[in-house]
């Protein structure tokens, strides 16, 4: 018998009051903003702004818009004991300096504690798997409301 690491997923850190089905953001800061404004609603304020900044600095390396109407802005907080994850999606399209230069659609905005980059990198990339099948992409773009939102994730995440 081989002996496996639990898998890390997305619905341990994700709430549906997490999920927002139509952000209002015009640019990837009130992108951020929004996302962040859902992920904190139990915390203190000051947080949104370090979660924001922390984001920031990251973008600055190069831009998490992946393409395919993807991004998946991230970073780190020492102050944090765990992972935090918000959903939004945007009918419009925002300008998030994806590597393909199209619209941005989905976001899952990812914050976890300094210092987890292995667990950091296998949430991201668990996000990353599951946001390449285009048909549940199609299913996000579709979904009405946040809870139809949220229920998707919850099946796309439970399949892999």
């Amino acid at each position: 018998m081989v002996w496996r690491r639990p898998t890390m997923k997305i619905m341990d850190y994700i709430k549906e009051e997490g999920v927002i089905s139509d952000l209002q953001a015009i640019d990837k800061l009130s992108v951020l903003k929004e996302l962040t404004r859902v992920l904190i609603k139990p915390y203190p304020s000051p947080l949104s702004e370090e979660i924001i900044q922390a984001v920031l600095d990251r973008e600055r390396l190069g831009s998490t818009g992946i393409g395919e109407g993807i991004a998946i802005p991230h970073g780190q907080l020492r102050k944090l004991e765990d992972f935090m994850v918000s959903f939004g999606r945007s009918i419009k399209g925002v300008n998030f300096d994806s590597i393909d230069q199209k619209p941005t659609h989905l976001f899952f905005l990812v914050i976890g504690p300094e210092n987890s980059e292995v667990n950091n990198l296998k949430l991201l990339s668990r996000i990353a798997t599951i946001l390449k099948n285009g048909s549940f992409r199609r299913q996000l773009m579709k979904a009405h409301p946040q809870r139809e939102l949220f229920q998707l994730i919850t099946e796309e995440d439970e399949r892999y």
